[in-house]
């Protein structure tokens, strides 16, 4: 790729059908083209299986395609998410990490699926997966916007966001967690599979000193101070925190697709990255690699 002018634009957060996205990979380049781009990330949830696709059509349609991640942790009772950035997603080691992470999504999934049952919820896993209107891969992903689109689809909630306020959403009675690596083992699988690890929306977690711990004994390389759901507050925080700690600022939609016509986080391209972001990325993963060769 040329080198890069303050002119271009990456969403360095969006997901797919590989996990909890509406759309397949190549289908998010096509609109990252169409909405003017420079590239985009691929980041699913615990899973690197819809990057190759995403590449081909970058290649095919001239956009830079980062290789991601977003790795699944739990610190106490809070989850917490892990972004990786150029991570080799044909690391066998790492996808036999991620498989694992996938097996406690799995069981967390039916135990979200027995509390809604409890609550007098008629829904079945079942239902979900014949929500997907396709089969589901071994290394893909359920989550719970699956879940809660069925909720959707069968009259329980209005929409999506609906389903999380009153069910799914952390504290709700419909929410489920399961022990899950912590941050910093995470940050640990990323660099090992020669990737860059980033905190993933930080103002999600309430708890910034639960952020700077994380910062602090993890010591992952950059930041998502730009997310879809972080305001102008938030974004001046975690700048300046980024800053303290000599971490890179990345950013992103955390883009999910449409479902029943609301976009979930944010539309794809909604939060990019600041210029120079991927360039940096790209030189600390070559730095580790070199290194560690």
């Amino acid at each position: 790729m040329e080198k890069q002018t303050a002119m271009e634009r990456y969403d360095l957060h969006t997901h797919t059908q590989a996990s909890d996205g509406m759309n397949q990979p190549a289908e998010n380049v096509r609109l990252a083209k169409e909405k003017g781009l420079t590239g985009l990330a691929i980041t699913d949830h615990d899973t690197v299986a819809g990057i190759a696709e995403a590449l081909l059509a970058g290649k095919e349609l001239g956009l830079d395609v980062v290789p991601g991640i977003e790795i699944s942790t739990r610190v106490g009772e809070k989850d917490i998410h892990v972004l990786g950035y150029f991570v080799d997603p044909e690391d066998n080691r790492f996808k036999k990490r991620l498989a694992r992470l996938r097996s406690v999504r799995e069981e967390r999934n039916g135990l979200i699926i027995a509390k809604l049952q409890q609550l007098g919820l008629s829904i079945t896993l079942e239902e979900v997966k014949a929500g997907l209107s396709r089969p589901l891969r071994p290394d893909e992903s359920l989550g719970r916007p699956h879940i809660a689109d069925t909720l959707v689809r069968k009259g329980y909630v209005s929409d999506m966001r609906d389903a999380f306020d009153r069910y799914l959403a952390e504290g709700k009675p419909g929410y489920a967690s399961l022990p899950r690596i912590s941050p910093e083992e995470a940050i640990v699988w990323i660099r090992e599979a020669g990737g860059v690890p980033v905190l993933a929306h930080p103002g999600l977690y309430s708890d910034d000193d639960l952020v700077r711990s994380i910062v602090e004994r993890g010591k992952p390389a950059g930041i998502e101070v730009y997310h879809s759901d972080h305001g102008p507050e938030e974004e001046l925080r975690y700048a300046a925190m980024a800053e303290k700690y000599g971490l890179i600022v990345t950013g992103g939609s955390d883009y999910h697709g449409v479902r029943q016509g609301v976009v979930f986080h944010g539309d794809l391209g909604g939060r990019t990255a600041p210029p120079g972001t991927v360039e940096r990325l790209r030189q600390t993963a070559a730095a580790a690699w070199a290194e560690g060769n």
